[in-house]
Formats: C-alpha cells, sequence, structure tokens
C-alpha cells in the first residue's frame, strides 16, 4: 500500500517536472523570438539610417559640385569660397562690402551679389526637395572700438544680424529673382552671428579681416529625416 503511494507519488512528480520543463522551453522560444525580432526591427532602423546617410553624402556632394561648377571661375575675383563639407559659400572682405560700422551695401558688392544669387538659386533647384533652408549669414571680428568685450559682443552682433538682414532683403528685389520670391520666403533667413564664429590662424589667434565675412549656408532635410526614423 505505502510502496503504491510512492509510485503514484513519483508519477506525480515526474509529470510536473515535465510540465515546468515544457513551460521552461516554452518561455525560452518566447524569448529567443523576442529577442530575434528586436535584433530584426534594430538591423531594418539601422539599414533605413545608412541608406539616409549615403543619400545624404550623394546629395551633398551633387549639391557642390552644382555651386563649384556654376561659380568656380568667379571665386577668385569675388573673394569666396566654397566649402565641400559645409556647403557654405563665403564671401570675405566685409570692409569691402560695408562701411565700417554701417550695414549698407558698398556698390562693388551691390553688383556681385546682382551677378550672384539668381546663378545660385538656379544652381540650387533641382536638389529643393532635400533643402530646408538657405541662412545669410553675417559674420564679424570680436573687437568695435574702446568697448568691453562683452558690450562689443552685442554691439557686434546688431551689426552682424543688420548686414544679413541688408543682404537679404537686397537679393529680395532684385529682378533676376522675381520668379523665386515665394521659395525664398519660405526658406531663406537672415542670422547675426556676431564674433562667435571667428576665423582663427595656424597659431590660434583670430584672423579679423577673415573673420568678418557674409555666409550662404545650405541646409538639407538628412538630419531631419533620420530623427523621424528614430522617433518612430
Amino acid at each position: 500500500m505505502f510502496a503504491s503511494s510512492r509510485a503514484d507519488h513519483s508519477a506525480d512528480s515526474g509529470a510536473d517536472w515535465i510540465s515546468v520543463s515544457d513551460l521552461m522551453a516554452g518561455l525560452m522560444m518566447v524569448f529567443l523570438c523576442i529577442a530575434m525580432f528586436m535584433m530584426r526591427s534594430a538591423n531594418i532602423e539601422r539599414e533605413k539610417v545608412r541608406e539616409i546617410a549615403e543619400s545624404y553624402a550623394e546629395t551633398q556632394q551633387a549639391i557642390y559640385h552644382s555651386l563649384n561648377s556654376e561659380f568656380q571661375h568667379d571665386f577668385v575675383r569675388w573673394g569666396a569660397y566654397l566649402d565641400e563639407q559645409t556647403l557654405t559659400l563665403t564671401f570675405q572682405g566685409a570692409d569691402a562690402m560695408f562701411e565700417t560700422g554701417q550695414a549698407q551695401i558698398s556698390g562693388i558688392y551691390r553688383d556681385v551679389f546682382q551677378q550672384f544669387f539668381a546663378r545660385y538659386l538656379k544652381a540650387l533647384a533641382p536638389y529643393r526637395e532635400s533643402i530646408t533652408g538657405i541662412n545669410i549669414e553675417g559674420h564679424t571680428s570680436s573687437s568695435w572700438s574702446d568697448f568691453a568685450p562683452s558690450d562689443s559682443y552685442f554691439k557686434n552682433l546688431a551689426l552682424s544680424q543688420e548686414r544679413a538682414s541688408s543682404v537679404l532683403e537686397y537679393l529680395f528685389y532684385l529682378d533676376a529673382v522675381a520668379a523665386y520670391r515665394s521659395w525664398i520666403i519660405e526658406h531663406v533667413a537672415a542670422v547675426g552671428y556676431s564674433s562667435s564664429h571667428l576665423i582663427v590662424d595656424a597659431n590660434g589667434n583670430e584672423d579679423v579681416e577673415r573673420s568678418k565675412r557674409v555666409v550662404f549656408r545650405v541646409m538639407t532635410n538628412s538630419e531631419s529625416r533620420i530623427r523621424s526614423i528614430l522617433e518612430d
């Protein structure tokens, strides 16, 4: 009788053990499936980001080559240069563009900008879907007469903003860009940076003349596209 009870108990224990083992095996399979799903999702997201990065690089190169092809013979006489990595087209020599402390564009650079801007917009036109905006940036040196650095910064901030705005307003009303005005209103801004982005020489000292400049910066939508993928 006792032997029979022990046998029944052993049989029950064996059945319980098999049941727990099956449960653990099932849970392991569930976790494995979840892990594989998460790895697959992560790989898909990485692939999307990689594709956008490659597309961005291709678009960046295409925009650079379009601008460089259009203006490569003008850079030297305009005192300008194009940066491939940032898609910034910089006009140096602000002393020739503006009188000291003033924001009105000189006659010489009115002619330069008139020759430049319609061609600039035309060169960018094939890439409009990838362009979120264009900033016209005003930059100054760090000094302002005998004022303290903090006072100089704010005086130069106001001046750089006025100069950038002056350039944008002049360009906006050119007859040659009349067809682009709606797009300009939506995508082009004037920004003053004061002396916050100085250009320095090999020794780390401020290059006063090169720091005073007007910059046209193209901004693309790659960053926002990557952010939207990461947020989804």
